[in-house]
């Protein structure tokens, strides 16, 4: 009788302890490399209460300049039109600069849809999705394939330091005044409700 060595070799590496193992280097790759991995972890994450935004935010400072500064900001959208801060007074201005390669981004992105939809027939808040890679083409697909209501646009200005340092994603909120009351850098969950009663306290 001969012993198929090959078959007990392929049985003894076959062990829960080599499968586990296996798969947890699998995970460990798609958190490295996949966005849709790590950006899913994080959004279980936020269900269990992790990702919370802080109100009224970090780093929120407000004086002549800095308001000035955020009414020369300009975005367009897909079709050239341009979309000027300064116009936007009078309303709650929700901006949020990501990517669709940043799990970050695509993980807190489900909540922003909630969030724009909550508000879907409120003309006192407006939502701004900043692609800052400027690829309308693409970000405008990945929206309709996640059937996200969330319009996108580009930077057509030059964005000031205080309100973006590159971080992703970064979120900012202005009041009706032009103020910033908001900036969070990082992934948050935007249905939290207390970030909800914030917006609309600062509604006119």
């Amino acid at each position: 009788m001969i012993k198929d060595r090959t078959s007990g070799n392929y049985k003894s590496w076959l062990n829960r302890s080599n499968i586990f193992n296996g798969i947890l280097i699998l995970f460990i790759l798609g958190m490295l490399f996949v966005p849709d991995v790590k950006a899913t972890f994080m959004k279980v994450l936020m269900k269990v209460g992790l990702y919370q935004p802080t109100l009224p935010g970090p780093s929120v400072t407000n004086n002549v300049n800095t308001i000035a500064s955020a009414a020369s900001i300009q975005f367009a959208d897909k079709d050239g039109k341009i979309v000027r801060m300064a116009e936007l007074k009078g309303k709650v201005v929700f901006v949020n600069f990501w990517t669709t390669w940043c799990p970050p981004c695509l993980a807190e992105m489900p909540s922003i849809n909630e969030l724009r939809r909550s508000f879907e027939d409120d003309r006192r808040i407006e939502f701004l999705m900043v692609d800052m890679d400027s690829d309308l083409v693409k970000s405008d697909k990945f929206m309709l394939k996640k059937d996200y209501d969330l319009d996108v646009y580009r930077p057509a200005s030059e964005i000031p330091e205080e309100f973006y340092t590159g971080t992703l994603p970064t979120t900012l909120v202005f009041d009706p005044d032009g103020q910033l009351i908001f900036r969070h850098e990082g992934a948050a969950d935007y249905t939290n409700s207390k970030f909800v009663e914030f917006l609309k306290k600062n509604m006119k």
